[in-house]
């Protein structure tokens, strides 16, 4: 019988079935366990969380005499009331940048151990939580609705340690936002979101001293990594209620048009839209981000770059919505404006990526900073208009990033 009780009455062996708010207020990568440890009672209790659901067929029930908030007769009727009240409380009004990355930024680190904590199952022989993953998934889409920016912005800013499980987030966030850019639906956007999250679930079984090392990979320990897609694809497969979609990018989003990538050597034609998709976010995001053996490149610079590769590497239809989906400034992109001020962009214009809005703080005829300042491109009586990107590595700013997100960076 499920029967929602107060967190005040969980006990050690009841069986959890779900928790009753939202996905970022409990401290728990999964729903379903029974209680075993005090100290998950004691996690519950100090979080936000007052109810929750728990399945007295699979675990201890409440004291005799005790009342309970309410009963189920199917987990049915469970999922429904708890998908009622998720939608309520996702906000998916739009808002600015500055807004929302507050909200993005729990979510990245609500994520990240979400994440974390699913190749570390994965790396000791547990079956993929397919359940908590799609929770993650829809937190992050409503984010990128109410701002498509903000949080894949965000995620960029990963540690070399933690690269490999921000990126899934990132990409998961890219394959959403392009989802919404090609006109899919939700139920195709929700899967593209779950196939990025899971796409390098494979990279949970490469040994970690090739996966984290500094330097450049030598020919035999390439040819390990490249064995994560199968790798993958085999974990995903041993899931309950794997997605389609998902199972085909975690294979395929290494191939390329020109049949030069891998593991199959898929050509153009044989490479699915998810699959294409997958290719694009993935490059994006691994040349953007700080990687153990170097740097990453400037958002802007990244997409010029990718644009010289799109014969061959990518589906140009696809490449062009992505660039669309992010712009082509995207945030955190240093311009130069006709003014001979130098800017970092800090948010989208609605109506043109060329006018994005520009935090400038540098003048290159005083060769100084100067107060920052933000102007809005987008104005009709803005004099001002960008006139170049610029390569950050030739000025050597050490707060860039800080200058766009407005957050310390370690």
């Amino acid at each position: 019988m499920l029967k929602k009780i107060s967190v005040k009455q969980l006990t050690l062996g009841m069986h959890l079935k779900e928790f009753c708010g939202s996905w970022m207020e409990h401290p728990f990568w999964r729903n379903a366990f029974v209680i075993t440890d005090p100290k998950d009672i004691e996690a519950i209790l100090a979080s936000s969380i007052k109810e929750v659901w728990i399945d007295s067929d699979k675990g201890l029930d409440v004291a005799a005499g005790e009342s309970v908030v309410s009963e189920a007769e199917s987990e049915a009727q469970v999922d429904a009331e708890l998908s009622i009240a998720a939608a309520q409380e996702r906000e998916i009004a739009p808002v600015p940048t500055s807004v929302e990355f507050k909200r993005a930024s729990k979510i990245c680190a609500q994520s990240k151990r979400a994440v974390t904590s699913m190749f570390q199952e994965a790396r000791m022989g547990k079956a993929v939580n397919t359940a908590g993953a799609q929770k993650l998934v829809e937190e992050i889409s409503s984010s990128v609705s109410r701002n498509p920016s903000a949080l894949i912005s965000l995620a960029r800013l990963k540690t070399a340690d933690d690269y490999t499980y921000m990126h899934s987030v990132a990409v998961c966030a890219l394959m959403i936002a392009l989802s919404k850019q090609l006109g899919l639906d939700e139920k195709q956007t929700r899967s593209a979101g779950i196939a990025g999250l899971l796409h390098d679930l494979g990279k949970a079984l490469m040994p970690m001293d090739v996966l984290n090392k500094p330097g450049k990979l030598t020919d035999e320990e390439f040819a390990i990594i490249k064995k994560h897609p199968e790798e993958g694809h085999k974990l995903l497969l041993s899931s309950s209620g794997a997605d389609e979609i998902a199972l085909d990018v975690v294979l395929h989003h290494h191939e390329k048009t020109d049949g030069s990538g891998y593991p199959k050597h898929l050509k153009d034609s044989e490479i699915s839209l998810f699959a294409k998709m997958g290719a694009v976010c993935d490059v994006y995001d691994a040349i953007t981000s700080n990687r153990p053996y170097k740097a990453g490149w400037d958002p802007a610079e990244s997409l010029r770059r990718m644009a010289e590769w799109v014969n061959g590497h990518f589906d140009p239809t696809i490449f062009q919505a992505f660039v669309k989906s992010v712009g082509i400034y995207p945030i955190g992109s240093l311009v130069k404006l006709n003014s001979g001020r130098l800017g970092i962009v800090i948010d989208q214009a609605e109506k043109s990526l060329l006018t994005p809005s520009v935090k400038v703080f540098y003048s290159i005829r005083s060769k100084a900073r100067i107060k920052p300042e933000v102007i809005d491109l987008s104005r009709p009586e803005c004099p001002e208009k960008i006139t170049s990107r610029e390569d950050p590595s030739k000025w050597n700013f050490p707060d860039l990033d800080e200058l766009w997100s407005g957050q310390k960076i370690n």
